[in-house]
């Protein structure tokens, strides 16, 4: 018999989320802080904004959150895709983020020394 061992708790999938709800508050309050806590340091961010594509450092992102600000009525939900003991993939469904635009968000977190961070953050932009 082969061995049946669940190698993902609940608390483990827990903590995943949390980094990503980080992100979350970080977008609600304008807070780039809190943003650079839930990003690696030389994390990537790819994806369309309308015909153009953004490319490159998460800079992107905290330039946009400096330039939008807070974002209060965003709403969002949040779905582990696949875990593993030491990488992550999660999609956010966002609406009304501080430009009231609405996004899909896929964010690949990996485990640096038991600390979760997000390593990359693909996006797709949706027409109002």
């Amino acid at each position: 018999m082969s061995i049946n061992k669940n190698i993902n708790t609940v608390q483990d999938y827990q903590d995943v989320l949390a980094v990503v709800e980080g992100y979350v508050q970080g977008l609600k309050t304008g807070n780039v802080e809190q943003l650079r806590k839930t990003f690696y340091k030389d994390a990537v961010m790819y994806g369309h904004l309308g015909e153009e594509l953004s490319q490159g450092s998460i800079e992107n992102l905290y330039t946009y959150v400096e330039k939008f600000g807070a974002a209060p009525n965003i709403v969002t939900h949040l779905t582990v895709l696949h875990k593993t003991p030491t990488t992550a993939t999660v999609r956010v469904e966002m609406e009304h983020d501080a430009a009231d635009e609405d996004f899909t968000d896929y964010h690949s977190l990996i485990k640096i020394n038991g600390e979760w961070k997000v390593v990359a953050k693909l996006f797709h932009l949706y027409e109002k």
